[in-house]
């Protein structure tokens, strides 16, 4: 049943100016009834409503403006007078504000020069070119000729002067690798050239290193984000021949952060002595050479390229047939001159303080990340742009006499672009608080589209559609509504080319039925990581996508994003109002919205899979099996135990307790630092989520005694969670 209309509401509880603003956009839906953690939804309803009234799609527009006119690499000036202006909007929205500094190691690009030579000695090219359009078509770029844009780099790449011939191995995977070797072409002392996409750019370069190659060199292919793609910027969204695709290649999936100081905060106190020297490290920072190319400044060297013919599938959409290489040497120069050393980043920490006695030390922390390789206009500063409005909204409502009965926490994270550095000094720095925080939301490329995405943790999806299904669409009809629809179509186009699971992963791998909005696992690639899967808190990643093509490169601008991601900037308000509905609700529920059952029922899904594919180790999955069926039985009966909470306090405690208790303090085989025994970022894959990964990663490596012993390890934490919640449902 609909509540009544919903504008009596937003007169009583919002601003005349509030309301104006409101008219002239998307017009709010009738709140529901009920929502699952709450005894009683209808005051939280009002406020629902008077909060979305107040995200303003004009403010968004200001606020990517400004944080987008100039180029602000993470530790520059520009970064810094980021950082202010974002404080300056959590303050004037009365939350508890300070910069927070770390010090960090970061790379800067002082002199890079990348030349490719034929056989003869004849120069094919010599790089990178600068990222320029052409200025009298289509309406040019007024942001490309800034002086203060660095040259294209890789963070976390050794200054290094070597020649060496060059070889072509695809997306560098395991596998490509493999493929190189079947074919007689040895990568070892050579540099390798491989194009962007299918894993994280670092394990391309992790994979590289390991085949004993002496550098890397990865352009962007057209057919992945440019012309193959569509019309290129600035006639159209993708990315045009001279833009290059930057990013860090730290090993993310040994850890993130501050390559000196894993798992402890790099404050800039710190001694020396705790930190490891910048020439010692080795687990996480590449020692071989890497750089990014344009797909014009590639095209060159892969033309060149003799030897065996490029597999069928290794072939991109450069107009000539592709090349391992192995004939007639190309040889490439790269001259790389890094200025490597500690710089100070600072994050921005919005406090509103929580007011129930007994649960006010349980944090709700939101955060998007502020830092850009230039602009960064859809990623990050979208996701920045949307944050604030959001924070607007909470400080209206403060001003109308709402108080949270959890403590919010609104975190602006800088250096993600060089490995989650920000976001994971701050998480290192208050492990004990974070014990009790409830929730982590994270938004980072906020608005590249109108196609509305999230991912999750199992116990948080159902939250997340709800969420959504309040909050209005600019297409029509609500988000979730929208959603849904394009999640349908895009099925159905996969069906129409010839399979019914292209482009849409199983049930049990997201969280999905027929029928249902499916959400993504957590992998990693963004501020989440270091809250979820080093500290257990459970959490959610939302974005609204489109076609973009400029990803990490000058384009990704205030004039792309207009031309083409939200010219108005009503998914910014969209986004905005999801954004604050989650926090809100996960402030002020009675019960914490986790749906334990959800996650009973995903986790035998992927114990399932792990068996059938690992048939012919031997192994005993027993034991796991038994504790997950224990796991998903108290996940039903918890789940109605929530909706008839005699204590919520103790009930919350041990809701929040049975996530934290999937951690495995001994860390994962290899890197530790990640102790969430459902979910991390691969191994090979590096943002791409694996699921048990202990164990699905000891299949991978067909070891029995490893992978048993991480079921062993498994099977532990998932008997600690289900008694925690055996115990609660009582």
């Amino acid at each position: 049943m609909n509540r009544p209309a919903i504008l009596p509401v937003l007169l009583a509880l919002s601003s005349a100016a509030a309301l104006a603003q409101s008219a002239t956009q998307s017009s709010v839906p009738p709140a529901p009834t009920s929502v699952f953690g709450y005894k009683d939804f209808s005051q939280q309803a009002k406020w629902d409503a008077a909060f979305q009234a107040i995200p303003d799609s004009k403010l968004a527009g200001e606020h990517l403006k400004t944080l987008t006119k100039a180029p602000h690499w993470a530790s520059s000036p520009e970064d810094y007078a980021t950082a202010e202006y974002v404080a300056a909007k959590f303050k004037a929205a009365g939350l508890q504000t300070e910069i927070v500094p770390y010090k960090v190691l970061l790379n800067k690009p002082v002199k890079i020069v990348i030349e490719a030579f034929d056989a003869t000695g004849a120069k094919l090219m010599s790089g990178p070119s600068p990222e320029h359009v052409d200025p009298t078509k289509d309406g040019g770029d007024p942001f490309q000729d800034d002086p203060r844009i660095l040259p294209a780099f890789n963070g976390s790449s050794p200054s290094a002067d070597i020649a060496a011939e060059v070889v072509y191995a695809n997306y560098g995977t395991p596998a490509d690798f493999k493929k190189l070797a079947d074919l007689g072409v040895d990568v070892k002392g050579k540099i390798v050239i491989v194009r962007y996409g299918a894993n994280y750019r670092g394990i391309k370069v992790y994979d590289a290193q390991k085949a004993g190659a002496a550098g890397v060199l990865i352009f962007s292919d057209p057919e992945d984000d440019g012309y193959f793609r569509g019309d290129k910027y600035p006639k159209g969204p993708y990315r045009p021949d001279s833009a290059v695709q930057r990013g860090a290649v730290q090993f993310l999936p040994i850890y993130p952060g501050d390559a000196t100081t894993p798992g402890i905060a790099s404050t800039p106190n710190l001694p020396d002595s705790q930190r490891i020297p910048a020439d010692k490290i080795q687990a996480n920072w590449p020692s071989i050479p890497s750089n990014p190319l344009s797909y014009k400044d590639a095209a060159p060297i892969l033309e060149a390229l003799g030897g065996p013919a490029a597999p069928h599938a290794w072939q991109g959409a450069l107009p000539f047939a592709y090349h391992v290489g192995g004939g007639p040497k190309i040889m490439v120069h790269m001259h790389l001159e890094q200025d490597t050393k500690l710089r100070t980043i600072w994050d921005v920490i919005g406090t509103i303080p929580g007011t129930d006695p007994a649960e006010k030390n349980d944090w709700v922390v939101a955060g998007n990340h502020r830092d850009a390789w230039v602009y960064g206009a859809v990623d990050p500063n979208s996701g920045t742009a949307a944050m604030l409005e959001t924070v607007h909204g909470l400080g209206d409502l403060l001003k109308q006499g709402w108080k949270p009965k959890r403590t919010i926490v609104i975190g602006s994270w800088d250096a993600e672009e060089e490995g989650l550095i920000g976001s994971t000094e701050w998480v290192e720095a208050h492990p004990t608080q974070l014990r009790n925080a409830v929730a982590y939301f994270n938004t980072d490329v906020g608005v590249s589209g109108p196609n509305f995405n999230a991912s999750a943790v199992p116990s948080l999806k159902q939250f997340v559609r709800e969420v959504t299904r309040e909050v209005p669409s600019p297409a029509g009809g609500t988000v979730y509504d929208q959603w849904l629809k394009g999640q349908t179509d895009r099925r159905n186009e996969s069906e129409d080319e010839g399979g019914a699971t292209r482009g849409a992963r199983p049930a049990g791998r997201n969280g999905g039925t027929a029928g249902e909005i499916r959400i993504g696992d957590l992998g990693s690639g963004s501020d989440y990581t270091p809250f979820l899967q080093h500290q257990g808190v459970p959490a959610t990643d939302i974005g609204s996508g489109g076609p973009y093509g400029v990803y990490h490169s000058v384009f990704d601008n205030y004039n792309w994003f207009i031309k083409n991601a939200d010219p108005t900037f009503v998914y910014e308000q969209q986004q905005a109002r999801v954004f604050g509905l989650e926090i809100l609700h996960m402030a002020d529920a009675d019960v914490l919205p986790y749906d334990y059952q959800a996650y009973g029922t995903q986790l035998k899904g992927y114990i399932e899979a792990a068996k059938s594919r690992s048939s012919a180790m031997g192994l005993d999955f027993a034991a796991l099996e038994s504790a997950a069926n224990r796991f998903a039985a108290a996940g039903v009966v918890i789940r109605q135990r929530q909706l008839t909470p005699s204590n919520t306090a103790t009930l919350n405690t041990a809701l929040r307790s049975a996530e934290d208790a999937l951690l495995d303090p001994a860390g994962l085989p290899h890197r530790a630092w990640y102790k969430h025994t459902i979910y991390a970022p691969g191994e090979f894959t590096g943002y791409a989520a694996v699921v048990i990964p202990g164990v699905n990663e000891g299949i991978d490596a067909i070891d029995k005694a490893r992978t048993q012993t991480q079921i062993e390890s498994l099977t532990a934490a998932v008997n600690r969670s289900a008694a925690i919640l055996e115990a609660a449902a009582k």
